[in-house]
């Protein structure tokens, strides 16, 4: 009798890990696979779409065609130009988000060029909050603050 018990709670305790064991089985195959399509830091490139971006900005500053166009431009390009420095590992870390930083500020910069008055203000409280969740995001890495320090 204890040596069924033994035999049915072995079997249903197989039968709970099964799915953790087949889980984790196909995460980690589709992350070695050479055909995911996953970036590698997946929610930082994943929030960098320019269509996206262009998206969210033609709704939130109503953004018209010519606009619209010329936004998806400058943010296409600063795309480009993160992943080539993101691929440069001559750098140093520092040295490199300064330079990322450069270019965002460059891209806002056009950006802002081509709305018109009621537009930039949408545009600077837009900024303002994004400033306040970057400095509350990076307000407990050490690394961050020391670079911003210098």
């Amino acid at each position: 009798m204890l040596r069924k018990y033994v035999i049915v709670s072995a079997c249903c305790a197989l039968l709970y890990a099964a799915p953790i064991f087949v889980a984790a089985q196909d995460t980690g195959n589709a992350a070695q696979s050479p055909t995911a399509t996953q970036p590698e830091s997946g929610r930082q490139r994943a929030h960098f779409d320019p269509a996206k971006r262009t998206e969210k900005l033609t709704r939130n500053l109503n953004l018209n065609a010519d606009q619209q166009a010329k936004v998806n431009d400058i943010l296409t390009s600063e795309q480009s130009q993160m992943q080539s420095l993101h691929s440069d590992t001559s750098m140093a870390q520092a040295d490199r988000r300064a330079k990322m930083m450069d270019i965002r500020k460059s891209s806002d910069d056009q950006i802002r060029a081509l709305l018109d008055p009621t537009q930039q203000q949408k545009w600077d409280k837009m900024e303002a909050k994004r400033e306040k969740r970057m400095e509350k995001h990076h307000r407990g890495n050490p690394t961050t603050r020391s670079a911003q320090q210098q």
